[in-house]
């Protein structure tokens, strides 16, 4: 196996058009996207969507436990603690956005084979391809409330489109997805079995590309592989508890929203565990969640990326964000001492300085 963290290819289709390649390549770590991966993927990305032989892009990456399971945030726990790796950490989002919002407007198919743990900077990358493809594995979230973060790349854009409030629950729990429930809240466009990817790989390059619209022959290959994969899907917890994610999210304030959500932690079965992470979560982190959810609800996918560029600057000098990347990564503690122990003991004078630009 190669050691590049991210390896190129170009498939040759049925008619000498060729299919783009790019492969996550760092599955001890679970494909965790770091800045050379970034600095890699961006200017690949560009060329091929400059160059007319390309058709299309696929996005996969090796092993089978993860596509990506978020960012580099060791690395990212240097540039907060380190004076000389300090823009490291600035370099890191910039870039990162950058890439997540290329992907979201190419101008051409990029198909995503999410398989496995797909988590924080993943779903970045994920949900900007025009062709998200869920498996038996896929295990999708957006956890960031664990380490004194918030849903980023691009989530308050598209936790906004989810059905109902489920954006809003699956922000402030950091529940996991499975591809049934991807596809239900939208966060996924094809389900297919993870056994089926070669002769998906293999359909999509003996292909005619000249005589259909790109899109469409994508569209056409995967729509036939899903039809053989209903066996698979699993049952969506989201949609079964559809109505009672809307009932405990209903509320005019986010202390009242995580009362209600609190008292679902007691119980059992999915819902129950979705809510249990709740406790621990940082307080500063349900309050982001709440705060950029709802403001950027009316706003385009530009605008809640500069939005979130200015609000993870502010994370990386506040120090919750790394004092939760301490106590889960660095000295596996599991006791992060979070600034407020509750959101009644909240200043809100702390939060809105995060929004101050």
């Amino acid at each position: 196996m190669s050691d590049h963290p991210i390896i190129f290819e170009e498939w040759k289709t049925g008619d000498g058009a060729l299919i783009a390649v790019a492969r996550l390549n760092m599955p001890k770590t679970l494909n965790s996207l770091s800045l050379e991966m970034i600095r890699l993927l961006t200017p690949q990305l560009k060329r091929w969507a400059e160059d007319p032989a390309i058709q299309a892009v696929w996005l996969e990456a090796e092993g089978d436990r993860a596509f990506c399971a978020g960012g580099d945030i060791v690395a990212l726990y240097r540039s907060m603690t380190e004076p000389q790796a300090a823009s490291e950490g600035e370099a890191f989002f910039t870039e990162e956005y950058e890439l997540d919002y290329l992907i979201h407007t190419f101008p051409k198919p990029i198909v995503c084979w999410g398989n496995g743990v797909v988590m924080g900077g993943g779903m970045g990358i994920m949900q900007g391809a025009s062709h998200r493809v869920v498996t038996e594995g896929s295990k999708l979230a957006m956890p960031e409330i664990s380490i004194g973060l918030y849903p980023d790349v691009a989530a308050g854009w598209f936790l906004n489109r989810t059905p109902g409030r489920t954006g809003l629950f699956l922000g402030l729990t950091g529940a996991r997805l499975n591809g049934a429930d991807a596809l239900f809240t939208g966060l996924a466009d094809r389900f297919i079995r993870h056994d089926l990817k070669a002769d998906v790989v293999a359909e999509l390059c003996k292909r005619n590309w000249q005589d259909d619209e790109a899109h469409a022959v994508v569209g056409s290959v995967l729509r036939q592989f899903e039809r053989h994969s209903g066996d698979a899907i699993p049952e969506s917890p989201v949609r079964a508890h559809f109505d009672e994610i809307n009932r405990v999210t209903d509320a005019d304030s986010l202390e009242a929203t995580v009362s209600q959500l609190s008292e679902l932690a007691g119980g059992e079965g999915w819902v129950a565990k979705a809510t249990r992470s709740l406790p621990g979560a940082s307080p500063t982190s349900l309050a982001l969640v709440w705060r950029h959810l709802h403001g950027c609800k009316h706003d385009s996918l530009k605008e809640v990326l500069d939005k979130e560029l200015a609000l993870s600057r502010k994370c990386l000098t506040k120090g919750e964000f790394a004092e939760g990347i301490r106590a889960l990564l660095i000295d596996k503690d599991q006791q992060p001492r979070w600034r407020y122990a509750s959101l009644a003991e909240m200043d809100s004078a702390w939060i809105d300085d995060f929004f101050t630009r």
